[in-house]
């Protein structure tokens, strides 16, 4: 993470996602601009939150450590998701970890300076609400997709959900295919064959360390509402 001294910049994203309108009171001259680099991680399980964040620009996802040692994927973020208000509200540390998929851009808040004024502000209070309630609905919705979609959906929708588009016909995975199976929920060999189905279909062709994307249409198909 590397904070940058921007003001104009710091307006152009306070005004763009109307942040002020989440405070009852002035507090612009304490949101700082925060730039995290590409798979860098935001928040790391187990440690104290330092600032309540708003996702203003990229992508990142959501993952705990589970205590055998495994990864489970959890959640993806974007724009305008909030990160650190649990641990605001309960003064606990991260139970998870926040990875950035791509180049990410947050506005910061610092934690020590909320503590004494975040319950005074109702407006701040009904966003840190309604944020919980949505992450909430995520989360039980999430939890059930990977008890219950198969591994060739949850697929299709990770490989969407990183950021791979229809212009971006040629992409890796920037994990292994061990971690990418922990995260999924499934073993590495049940993932490759996985895979391979996909490239046998027509949807991905592998091409040496990289995949492309043969038919989009079909792959969005396959991720459905996954992981949205």
């Amino acid at each position: 993470m590397y904070k940058v001294k921007d003001l104009d910049l710091l307006n152009k994203y306070i005004n763009t996602h109307n942040i002020d309108n989440l405070f009852s009171s002035n507090i612009k001259e304490n949101i700082e601009l925060l730039f995290f680099d590409k798979r860098e991680l935001i928040i790391q399980e187990g440690e104290e939150i330092t600032h309540l964040m708003f996702f203003v620009e990229g992508k990142a996802k959501v993952y705990m450590t589970l205590k055998n040692g495994r990864l489970l994927l959890l959640d993806f973020y974007k724009e305008l998701d909030t990160l650190g208000d649990m641990e605001l509200i309960t003064n606990d540390i991260a139970a998870c970890n926040v990875e950035s998929i791509e180049s990410c851009v947050c506005l910061g808040i610092p934690v020590k300076f909320l503590k004494n004024n975040y319950d005074k502000d109702i407006k701040l209070l009904n966003f840190l609400c309604n944020s919980l309630g949505e992450k909430l609905k995520r989360s039980s919705k999430n939890s059930t997709i990977n008890l219950l979609y198969p591994l060739e959906n949850r697929l299709a929708s990770y490989i969407i959900s990183i950021g791979v588009n229809k212009y971006d016909k040629e992409f890796r995975f920037d994990e292994t295919l061990t971690i990418i199976s922990e995260l999924l929920g499934a073993s590495y060999r049940h993932l490759h064959r996985t895979l391979n189905k996909l490239c046998e279909k027509g949807i991905l062709f592998r091409k040496e360390d990289s995949y492309l994307i043969v038919d989009y249409n079909k792959l969005e198909e396959l991720a459905a509402d996954i992981y949205r």
